[in-house]
């Protein structure tokens, strides 16, 4: 699998919560959510995205929102005969 450099797009600006949302920029890593998961495919992306915020927003909610993109992912994968979205 290819490596790719994280490029950040976004600043957090205070109090943005259209767009740039507190709880997409609560990682101690800085980096926002969506500067990671614009690489992935959607259900692993949302996947993502709802534990990236789960801990700041929606909690138990979130992980089970989390877990039903990555089953749906692997029910798609399943069905097109494939182990990994990624060639």
């Amino acid at each position: 699998m290819e490596r790719r450099k994280i490029i950040r797009t976004t600043v957090h600006k205070e109090g943005d919560s259209v767009n740039h949302p507190d709880h997409y920029n609560a990682h101690p890593s800085g980096v926002e959510c969506i500067d990671i998961i614009e690489y992935m495919n959607f259900n692993i992306g949302n996947a993502i995205k709802y534990l990236w915020r789960a801990d700041s927003k929606g909690g138990i909610e979130d992980m089970k929102k989390a877990a039903w993109y990555v089953q749906r992912e692997i029910s798609r994968l399943a069905r097109l005969g494939l182990k990994t979205a990624v060639k």
